[in-house]
């Protein structure tokens, strides 16, 4: 589970920005939170409200950099890593650009908990070399880098002194990932891998509408919701219950044409059912309908439901940006309830949204409410409604447009209308 992430000197993010994802003293909606140790309690769901160009998706994004830009350093890649959208090897990332005195150095930090361990890593970059560079397994020291020397902590000295050589432009996790034997290896790396391949999902705003038409030509589709008749009932449950007319889902084999070799392949492939009627209303049949057949909508929540269901059994953080976008606000309501429900263990959902029929505290706690707000020198800042001076049964959402907790578009009505002259004719 996600416990911190800190980004610096990215696209809009000038100063030092922390999303925090640790659980307030507050007492409403306990089932919103889960403790990670005795000490420590962390939130279930965190909704980013802000207006458009505010920074959200530069949120998101650099959230979604950050685990890119480690992996595509590793040997042995991680299947999601998405090197053709950052450029191969040679990333770039765009620092703050709107002051005199620019900086090229960007910072990034993670804290988060898997297997029972608490992991620290984070680093500072430039386009032409990495600065620092840092890695904690619950609190202790694994190692610290400065420019290409290296310090270890004194529980990992003897299995890390050997690898002092680092090329100035990689990280030292890397080459730790490269040349550390499998024992080594899995006490070291193992659970930092494992929670970036196995629970840290991102879906950015950026890519995510085409990654949905994917979903019509299986792409998107996991290879669980083909093979596993259990797993792929629940999904189906899911469907069921948001009314789209979809009776179930079925898996057959098809001969498919490569179309640019001509080979005839099997494949499985998914199809949704749908009942026939009458002209009374009566159910004569079904019919099988391809994706391709279905709206962006349901192949959206398509796409969000097969990891969620996934999570809820082993644990994750789902992080989408623009979450409400083609989905009814009752079905990101229902997927918001999923995360907030007493039976999700320790998974986490954060999205930024601008559906303020979630913002109220019915739905959430103050601390789960996060604006994002850009000043007028262009920099992005985050706050917390548990920030701000706010009642617990406050009405968030009608505080909130009428300007109360910041974190709005400005509206220049009298430009937008002509002015006063325009207006009175």
């Amino acid at each position: 589970m996600l416990l911190m992430f800190k980004v610096k000197n990215c696209m809009s993010f000038k100063d030092e920005v922390i999303l925090d994802l640790r659980a307030t003293s507050y007492k409403q909606h306990p089932s919103h939170v889960v403790y990670v140790d005795k000490d420590v309690a962390l939130l279930k769901t965190t909704a980013l409200y802000g207006a458009n160009a505010s920074g959200k998706s530069n949120l998101i994004f650099a959230m979604y950099f950050f685990e890119q830009y480690i992996f595509s350093q590793f040997i042995n890649k991680k299947e999601n890593v998405d090197l053709e959208h950052l450029g191969g090897n040679k990333l770039k990332l765009e620092p703050f650009l709107l002051s005199d005195s620019q900086d090229d150095v960007s910072e990034f930090d993670i804290i988060f908990y898997h297997n029972g361990k608490k992991i620290q890593y984070g680093f500072e970059f430039s386009p032409e070399e990495v600065k620092n560079e840092w890695y904690y397994i619950n609190d202790k020291m694994v190692y610290e880098r400065e420019g290409t020397n290296v310090n270890f902590g004194k529980d990992y000295q003897n299995q890390l002194s050997a690898y002092k050589k680092i090329p100035s432009e990689r990280l030292y996790i890397a080459v730790l990932e490269y040349f550390l034997d499998d024992d080594a290896k899995e006490e070291i790396l193992w659970d930092f891998i494992e929670f970036f391949a196995d629970e840290y999902n991102i879906f950015s705003e950026i890519w995510l509408e085409s990654t949905v038409k994917r979903v019509a030509g299986m792409y998107g589709i996991s290879k669980r919701l083909l093979d596993d008749d259990q797993y792929r009932s629940k999904v189906q449950r899911y469907l069921q219950m948001i009314d789209v007319g979809i009776k179930g889902l079925d898996v057959q084999t098809e001969l498919v044409i490569n179309q640019k070799t001509g080979e005839e392949k099997k494949k499985k492939v998914l199809h949704t059912v749908h009942n026939v009627f009458d002209d009374k209303g009566n159910i004569t049949g079904e019919k099988y309908f391809s994706l391709e057949q279905e709206s962006t909508g349901t192949l959206r929540f398509l796409l969000y439901i097969q990891r969620i269901v996934d999570m809820l059994e082993r644990g994750g953080v789902f992080i989408v940006d623009e979450f409400s976008a083609r989905l009814h606000p009752l079905l990101t309501k229902l997927i918001v309830d999923i995360f907030q429900s007493s039976e999700n263990k320790d998974s986490q959902l954060i999205f930024t949204t601008h559906d303020i029929s979630l913002l109220n505290f019915k739905q959430f706690r103050r601390d789960e409410i996060v604006f994002v707000d850009k000043n007028e020198r262009g920099e992005s800042t985050l706050y917390s409604l548990s920030d701000l001076k706010v009642r617990e049964d406050a009405t968030f959402n009608k505080d909130y447009l009428q300007g109360k907790y910041g974190a709005i578009p400005v509206l220049d009505y009298d430009a937008l209308l002509g002015g006063d002259e325009n207006a009175e004719n």
